[in-house]
């Protein structure tokens, strides 16, 4: 078994105790610096970060391969990557890039296989002069999204 695939086995056990948590991203560089980035159903606390380090340096023998570990959550300003992780931030506004535009909605519902967006923007009056503000909705499948980052409002 390669180092990575131990690394990985011990992870998958640590998250195993913790369900709320998930794996975002893996790596582990050349120089066995194990990176590993988390989130939550319900957010990421230093604690879990703690729990999952510590589970995974007991599982591990250094004497075996020497290496660095770093766990943490995902960012906030980081791109939305899983299903799971638009499914928790319904009701919050992304930025979402698809291929030809960017938009800033409301995230209203999503699922397996698309999200449902909702915004508003100023359009031209069908009749006379001016603009009007009108409600948009799309619904977008995840394959025609190119990125999708949560923004912080206060």
């Amino acid at each position: 078994m390669t180092f990575k695939e131990k690394v990985n086995s011990v992870l998958n056990e640590a998250l195993a105790e913790k369900p709320a948590l998930f794996l975002i991203d893996l790596v582990i560089t050349d120089a066995y610096k194990v990176i590993v980035s988390l989130d939550g159903d319900q957010g990421v606390v230093l604690q879990d970060c703690i729990d999952v380090s510590r589970y995974i340096d007991n599982h591990l023998d250094r004497e075996e391969q020497d290496y660095s570990l770093e766990v943490a959550s995902v960012g906030v300003g980081s791109a939305l990557k899983m299903v799971r992780q638009y499914k928790k931030n319904i009701g919050r506004t992304l930025i979402v890039k698809t291929g030809t535009e960017i938009i800033e909605a409301e995230l209203v519902d999503a699922n397996d296989d698309f999200v449902i967006l909702s915004w508003k923007a100023r359009e031209p009056k069908k009749i006379g002069k001016g603009k009007e503000t009108v409600q948009k909705e799309l619904q977008l499948s995840y394959a025609d999204i190119k990125e999708a980052i949560v923004t912080v409002t206060f």
